[in-house]
């Protein structure tokens, strides 16, 4: 039984399926006309209705089932949420599209960092959260994605860890045998949400999903019973978070271009390649 009861319109291709990888995959996009009369009223997101629309949900849950994952700070497993959204999922969808909709607080998680070098902190969201983050995911990768660095490689489609290691091999094989490691260390920590939604605003300007996600930068960490709130940060754990990461250091990657820098990113990995000490 499908948790979506309402019934949605087949939404108009907005553009070519990506290539699925990771938690990124291709959507079909949504003619706004075409919304059904008894919608509630929106925050005049066309691309937010895209990403509620009942085909892309399905593909969402598909995804979020297949990543498994553990529950959030709710409790609720994949299989518990999924019984719960068949009746809760219409109230959500109206707070979702009139702006109202409150996303929980992460879970914090500690695992080792490879190599026992320290720790890294994660966030996981309920599985409601993962649900709506993946979906939105689906529409907004084919949009933001063409436009980041070729020297781009982490989470992104199309694209892996072996095709980084072939960039970089190419360049040293070139004669760059000076690595410089750019130090991106604790980047997601550090993450300014005000910098973050100035430049996805300057992406995609839709003023729901813009709110949306504001909602769950907002969201808080869950940690030993207690809510801490912050302006700064976006922990791992999330399928939005290595989209917003691209879109971060998005301007790292232009600023090496600008000066002619052979470099391979992956996510908050870096490597600038030079012929000798002072080209880097």
């Amino acid at each position: 039984m499908s948790m979506w009861r309402a019934p949605h319109q087949k939404p108009a291709p907005a553009g070519r399926p990506e290539e699925q990888h990771g938690e990124a995959v291709g959507v079909q996009g949504c003619d706004e006309a075409r919304r059904p009369r008894h919608e509630p009223q929106s925050t005049g997101s066309a691309l937010l209705m895209a990403a509620l629309t009942r085909e892309n949900l399905q593909r969402a849950l598909k995804r979020v089932r297949a990543n498994k994952g553990g529950a959030g700070v709710d409790g609720l497993d994949i299989d518990q949420t999924a019984a719960h959204l068949r009746t809760a999922w219409p109230v959500i969808r109206e707070q979702l599209l009139s702006g109202m909709y409150r996303p929980s607080p992460v879970r914090r998680v500690t695992i080792p960092k490879p190599g026992g070098n320290g720790e890294r902190e994660l966030g996981i969201p309920t599985v409601t959260d993962r649900l709506i983050q993946q979906a939105l995911l689906q529409v907004l990768q084919p949009i933001l994605d063409p436009s980041f660095s070729e020297h781009s490689y982490g989470f992104r489609p199309g694209r892996s860890a072996h095709d980084a290691v072939l960039a970089a091999q190419s360049y040293v094989q070139s004669g760059r045998r000076v690595v410089v490691d750019v130090d991106l260390e604790r980047f997601f920590d550090r993450v300014s949400h005000d910098i973050l939604i100035d430049r996805l605003q300057k992406r995609i300007g839709d003023p729901g999903v813009i709110r949306l996600i504001r909602a769950y930068l907002n969201s808080g960490v869950m940690d030993a019973g207690e809510v801490q709130k912050r302006t700064m940060g976006t922990p791992q754990g999330s399928p939005l978070s290595p989209l917003m990461a691209n879109v971060m250091l998005d301007e790292v990657d232009k600023a090496l271009e600008r000066r002619g820098h052979c470099f391979v990113r992956y996510a908050d990995d870096a490597n600038v390649y030079a012929h000798q000490q002072g080209r880097a």
